[in-house]
């Protein structure tokens, strides 16, 4: 989590990507709650700049022209910061006053088919998520793995998605930041209905009209999601689903961080709720969404 204020002063076109002319608005500062910290600088003109991604920004591009564009955020194109190439978007943050944020990767997988591939053909034992798998639980790591101080980042990632909800519901909290708090981000064994509920009640505050905000906004997610054309032809895995709100009430959710979404060969399509096994490339999303609209939904009184 770091706050970081609008220092940007000079930006370049990259390549053949151009910059879209906005409306100067206010600098915004910018609360990563999970993630890589030094990925995302503050732009000007309400923008944020995120470190650079040919397959993220092949995915924008793309979104850009469909159904899902109001669901994402706007893209400006590849600016260079340092010597450092970005992909430029909308500050999502700019509309909102001293806003809570949360980050909820979904799916039923956060690692793509061909990882798995490269770790077969080319292993590359990890002492660093050895690490973190002997903190959450140190009777995790096999036998070899224990002798070796080390394990595979896919079998890290496996292990790690059976100790949250991504598994059992299609989606898990990574964190989140309430107005002027600090950052929540010990979910990892947050599993159960029960849990997410008491973790989503946390985070809003108990309010009824901030639930009411999101669940509104998650079901218009889900029309637009079942009749997109990127969504249906994309295996859409590590992205996550970024909702903001503030003290006046007013909410927003939008789907962020597409630096795994792949394509998919052009005579497969995807339905986004049939379970994974290795080679059909579903990824879960919509059944998580399903699961997530359920239990905002049960969270509401009845009306």
């Amino acid at each position: 989590m770091f706050f970081e204020n609008s220092a940007w002063t000079k930006q370049q076109s990259c390549g053949t990507s151009a910059i879209t002319p906005m409306t100067p608005k206010k600098p915004q500062q910018w609360l990563q709650v999970v993630g890589h910290a030094g990925s995302f600088h503050v732009g000007d003109y309400g923008t944020l700049l995120k470190r650079f991604c040919e397959g993220e920004q092949q995915c924008y591009l793309r979104l850009m022209e469909d159904s899902l564009r109001p669901f994402v955020p706007a893209y400006h194109g590849v600016v260079q910061r340092d010597e450092q190439d970005y992909n430029m978007m909308d500050n999502l943050l700019t509309h909102f006053n001293t806003p809570a944020i949360m980050d909820c990767k979904m799916g039923t997988r956060t690692y793509l088919e061909e990882e798995l591939v490269i770790a077969r053909e080319r292993p590359q034992p990890r002492k660093d998520m050895y690490e973190k798998m002997v903190a959450v639980d140190p009777e995790a790591p096999t036998v070899q793995e224990k002798a070796q101080q080390a394990v595979l980042k896919t079998r890290y990632m496996q292990w790690r998605e059976t100790l949250s909800s991504t598994t059992t519901l299609g989606f898990r909290i990574e964190g989140f930041r309430k107005a002027d708090e600090e950052c929540h981000t010990n979910f990892k064994r947050t599993k159960s209905r029960e849990q997410v509920i008491k973790a989503l009640d946390n985070f809003v505050d108990s309010n009824t009209t901030i639930l009411w905000g999101y669940l509104r906004r998650l079901k218009q997610l889900r029309q637009v999601l079942e009749a997109s054309d990127f969504f249906k032809s994309h295996e859409v895995v590590g992205s996550s689903l970024l909702f903001v709100h503030d003290w006046t009430g007013s909410t927003g959710v939008w789907m962020i961080d597409f630096g795994k979404t792949a394509a998919l060969p052009s005579h497969l399509t995807l339905d986004h709720r049939t379970p994974w096994v290795e080679g059909n490339r579903e990824d879960g999303y919509l059944w998580g969404l399903d699961n997530l609209i359920d239990i905002l939904s049960n969270m509401l009184p009845l009306t």
